[in-house]
């Protein structure tokens, strides 16, 4: 019977040590927590406010166009002023000025020594502002001058010998005939045409009934 007894106070002695070691550690956890407070930056002062700047007016190219590009020059001319670049459809740039005109817009380009081209101004739509008269750089010198080789364009050349026409003969002069006039109421004697007209018609009565006369 002390055996069982002996079980159960070992079994409490076992439970209290382990009772005991969970109690320190947790009071030992608590004490490190409490020596190590958390160091929270408090901000002081005023936090700056971010603001845009006005971009001034921007030129974007217009979508619908037959190409997907637009040619960016030099110059405000497509003869006189190379291509130094494009502007895809949609995008957009800061417009700087424009030509005496009005056709042509000057852009901010980088990528180019100057940092400046110019767009044909129907291929872009502004934004609302004003914009300065630019005048336009000057054009540049051809690097090479063409020339025409003269035995070349003498190939080309055909000269046409010169032919005599034949001499010209004048036509006879035309004869124009000339028509009198006749008096179509009076014969040439004076006599009217009516008065013998009824001088036959009388005698053709008579020759009739004189005919007449002699079958009976």
């Amino acid at each position: 019977m002390k055996i069982p007894g002996l079980r159960m106070r070992r079994r409490s002695a076992q439970n209290l040590f382990y009772s005991i070691i969970i109690t320190s550690l947790l009071a030992f956890g608590l004490l490190s927590a409490g020596t190590n407070p958390a160091n929270a930056q408090i901000p002081t002062g005023s936090i700056p406010t971010v603001t845009g700047t006005p971009l001034g007016v921007m030129a974007t190219v217009k979508s619908g166009l037959n190409e997907d590009s637009i040619n960016v020059r030099s110059g405000p001319h497509a003869l006189y002023y190379p291509k130094i670049g494009v502007l895809m459809e949609g995008q957009s740039v800061p417009a700087l000025g424009r030509s005496s005109g009005s056709d042509w817009i000057l852009i901010s380009y980088a990528g180019v020594p100057s940092g400046q081209g110019w767009v044909f101004s129907k291929y872009v739509d502004l934004s609302p502002g004003n914009l300065p008269v630019v005048q336009p750089p000057a054009s540049p010198t051809p690097e090479v001058t063409q020339t025409i080789d003269p035995t070349l364009a003498a190939q080309f050349i055909v000269t046409a010998a010169p032919t005599r026409l034949p001499t010209f003969t004048p036509p006879p002069p035309l004869t124009v005939p000339t028509f009198t006039t006749s008096n179509s109421g009076q014969v040439l004697s004076g006599v009217p045409m009516g008065l013998v007209i009824l001088i036959l018609f009388s005698i053709g009565i008579l020759l009739g009934i004189f005919s007449f006369i002699q079958r009976r």
